[in-house]
């Protein structure tokens, strides 16, 4: 048995350990500034006001945009856990209305440079999550950076966020043809779920969705399907300058009604086959051991 294998099998058994899975879904985009922090932040506290326990990992390696935007600094990070002796309640930061997050710090960037031993310590420790949460939401960082695919191959559910802008709408695309690329991807059971953010109609949501969907099925071994639109909404910028969430700053506005539409459509859509796949250290295992494989 390689060294891999043997990874595989001590993430087996830690995730057989437990008695209840986590529910993962990973947040991304294929460039920066269309809001796919905000999607995770907002998201994660409608699960909240749904009864869940949530917690955000912001796998979002220097921007620190979830502790940025909930105006919270976390005393310790990603990194702490791993080369400082800390433990998993260490790093654990509350958030507005209870909603908990990991900041990785340096701690995503230095994935890279862990050997067999220190994965397998950082996967039992992260594991414990598993028993603080129901749902996870992972704000990944915006692009087809290796940081980015690793976290997003992992998932059984991925949110990728776009807006109209054709750029946009490009690099969503590109990061699904690097996806579909990617050693360890699994297509056919993987949901990606496109939120349409910043439309000025539902017209313009469900053409950028069409775009996106007749290339994605031409060229690309990948299934896609539509989440739900966010409009453009000016209550957004000024719940950012107020350094917080636009579903606790104006939930009247427009784009918290659609966050609240969003977050119970997910809430009604964990399949069967989600709830078989979920679990903290299965998707953290997939994650790091991506790097030894």
């Amino acid at each position: 048995m390689d060294q891999a294998e043997k990874l595989r099998e001590i993430i087996k058994k830690q995730n057989q350990s437990n008695e209840s899975s986590a529910r993962i879904i990973t947040v991304t985009s294929g460039k920066g500034g269309v809001g796919k922090s905000n999607v995770s932040i907002n998201l994660a506290l409608q699960f909240r006001r749904q009864g869940k326990r949530v917690i955000i990992f912001d796998a979002d390696f220097g921007l620190a945009n979830i502790e940025v935007m909930f105006g919270v600094i976390p005393q310790y990070t990603l990194a702490d856990l791993m080369f400082k002796g800390k433990e998993i309640k260490d790093i654990i930061t509350e958030g507005p209305e209870g909603v908990m997050f990991v900041s990785g710090g340096s701690g995503i960037a230095r994935l890279v440079n862990l050997d067999n031993e220190q994965i397998k310590r950082l996967v039992y420790k992260i594991s414990e999550l598993e028993k603080l949460a129901d749902v996870i939401i992972v704000d990944t960082g915006a692009g087809i950076s290796p940081a980015v695919l690793e976290f997003v191959a992992a998932s059984q559910e991925v949110i990728l966020v776009t807006t109209p802008e054709p750029t946009s709408i490009t690099d969503s695309y590109a990061l699904l043809k690097a996806l579909s690329m990617y050693n360890g991807f699994d297509y056919e059971s993987t949901n990606v779920m496109i939120v349409a953010n910043r439309v000025n109609s539902a017209n313009e949501s469900a053409n950028l969705y069409e775009k996106l969907s007749a290339v994605v099925n031409r060229f690309l071994k990948i299934k896609i399907s539509y989440l739900g639109a966010i409009p453009y909404d000016q209550y957004i910028n000024k719940a950012v300058m107020k350094q917080k969430p636009v579903t606790i700053a104006y939930p009247s506005a427009a784009a918290s009604k659609s966050f609240q539409a969003i977050s119970t459509r997910l809430a009604k859509n964990e399949t069967a086959q989600v709830r078989q796949t979920k679990g903290v250290a299965r998707f953290f295992g997939k994650v790091f051991s991506s790097k030894r494989v």
